[in-house]
């Protein structure tokens, strides 16, 4: 038996669970901190590193506790966590202020600012991470913590990502230089490559504002694959986990692409990892840019191939807000979901409504639903709107594989889709391919996984995936269905682009609402007729 612990940082917990190269999964156990928000600042969303560390102690020691196992007997620790979450650092790698967690949205101006002049001055990287630079990534965030906190700016050294942070605290580093940094933090969220000599120059840092100078030096630490160590965990920090001290770190990563991992993702899949919102994962052997698509970085899910991340602005919450209007919780209004049809509701709902992450990359586009008539009820839109998230999961899938990613398997991870058969089904039905769900949570599999490897214990990600990986639920495509949404499809793309791409050439709507109608009249004929016919 050979134990290591893998460990993901999520929004509102940590989780810890042991894995054993023998029997897998031994336990999980996860402990809760708190998000702080503002009511007069909707956009402010932050979290105390010293509470996420209190947490993560508290988890190892419930999870040695519940399963028996000793803490001398762990041989590696591997963590994920959320991102961009940042932490800006004084000297000795102590935090000036909590993490502007990824959630926290204050950053819009500076974001934009960065995309306009990475435009301006033709920055390369711009174009790698959609053609659009989000107030949810790390250069955007750092610039509106340095503006806004004129009083700490002296004592600034450095920041973090947090995978990066927690890792550097694990391993006793105490000076930001030594401090290793990870491809798949800097790649996605950083405007990070080899290809143009890592971080955009200092000279277009400057011109966007002159706080950034030397920031590009500070950060200038190693950027490694999770392949290789961040550190070796500390004497101080293995005594408070209960853990040996000396055992290996391996470089951390984002949980969403970890996910994908301990969901058993390979090159031809994707995974699609739904919760609050989608984050799309896929690996490819070829680095190749991909318009719209906010992330194509070498190394970031797995050490030697290239990851691709795209993803829905909103899923989970949209499905949550339809819910909450309508005075009950998506628990309650999904029930009765499985006797829907295909299009039956006569409805097209687009997934705008925290704005469109890709393919448009438009943060300020908004929800719309089509084709309301007196008598559709909340159900009816929960239904239209885990199809419309299907159709957007479609459109990006489409331009992934136009652009060299073909995707021959569909792997539906995260919470949602372990206690959401419908919206499985109607995935399976929309994108015409097998779904696969996992039976049991990926999540803190994929960074056991990394453990794993580093510890020795399997010789490379694939073979530590298939022990660990746990089995698929498939739901496969149905026939009658699949015609359906085939037709409703490109009523979708149509409004899709029509009202969300700047740059479509006009094109007439005036069939849309008529022909959701006739899909709908048509479905519910047909049903009717099959429920008469099977009555006789």
């Amino acid at each position: 038996m050979r134990v290591v612990a893998g460990v993901d940082f999520g929004t509102l917990s940590t989780r810890v669970t042991l894995l054993d190269d023998q029997r897998g999964r031994l336990g999980t156990a996860s402990a809760s901190y708190p998000l702080h928000r503002k009511r007069d600042d909707p956009d402010f969303a932050t979290q105390s590193h010293a509470d996420q560390m209190n947490a993560f102690v508290q988890a190892m020691h419930n999870v040695l506790e519940e399963t028996g196992i000793r803490g001398e007997d762990v041989e590696a620790i591997a963590l994920d966590t959320t991102g961009s979450s940042v932490v800006p650092v004084d000297a000795n790698m102590q935090p000036l202020d909590d993490y502007y967690l990824w959630c926290d949205h204050r950053a819009l101006r500076e974001a934009e600012e960065i995309t306009a002049l990475a435009h301006k001055r033709n920055l390369e990287a711009i174009e790698w991470c959609g053609g659009v630079y989000s107030h949810e990534w790390g250069w955007a965030k750092l610039l509106h913590w340095l503006r806004h906190n004129p009083e700490k700016r002296e004592r600034f050294a450095s920041a973090f990502e947090h995978c990066d942070m927690v890792a550097a605290t694990l391993a006793g580093v105490t000076y930001p230089a030594k401090a290793v940094r990870s491809v798949c933090a800097l790649g996605h969220k950083w405007l990070w490559n080899p290809k143009w000599g890592g971080y955009p120059p200092e000279e277009f840092l400057v011109e966007l504002d002159p706080l950034l100078r030397g920031v590009r030096a500070r950060l200038g630490t190693e950027v490694l694959t999770s392949d290789h160590l961040a550190g070796h965990l500390s004497a101080e920090w293995a005594a408070k986990l209960g853990l040996r001290a000396g055992i290996p770190i391996p470089v951390g990563a984002f949980d969403a692409h970890w996910d994908a991992i301990g969901a058993g993702c390979r090159t031809g899949d994707v995974v699609n990892v739904v919760g609050t919102s989608t984050c799309i994962i896929a690996m490819t052997k070829e680095t190749r840019l991909i318009p719209g698509v906010c992330g194509v970085v070498p190394g970031s899910v797995h050490p030697h191939y290239t990851g691709v991340e795209a993803g829905l602005s909103a899923v989970g919450d949209i499905f949550d807000a339809i819910a909450r209007r309508a005075n009950t919780d998506v628990g309650a209004l999904a029930q009765g979901l499985e006797s829907y049809h295909a299009g039956q509701t006569g409805l097209l709902r687009m997934s705008w409504d925290n704005g469109d992450r890709t393919v448009l990359v438009r943060s300020e586009l908004g929800g719309i639903t089509l084709g309301w008539h007196l008598l559709h009820t909340a159900q009816d839109e929960l239904f239209a709107a885990i199809e419309g998230t299907a159709f957007h999961t479609r459109i990006i899938l489409e331009r992934m594989a136009e652009y060299g990613v073909p995707i021959e398997r569909v792997i539906n991870g995260g919470g949602i889709p372990q206690h959401n058969a419908v919206l499985n089904q109607v995935y399976a039905n929309v994108l015409n391919k097998p779904v696969l769900v996992p039976r049991t949570t990926p999540t803190s599999i994929g960074s056991g996984i990394f453990a794993q490897v580093a510890a020795g214990i399997f010789p490379t990600v694939e073979a530590a995936q298939e022990r660990m990986c746990p089995e698929h639920k498939i739901f496969l495509p149905q026939a009658d269905a699949v015609a359906v949404y085939e037709q409703l499809y490109a009523l979708y793309r149509s409004v899709y682009f029509s009202f969300g791409d700047r740059d479509a050439s006009p094109q007439s709507l005036a069939m849309v609402l008529p022909q959701l109608r006739e899909i709908a009249a048509s479905v519910r004929a047909a049903n009717s007729s099959s429920t008469t016919t099977a009555a006789v």
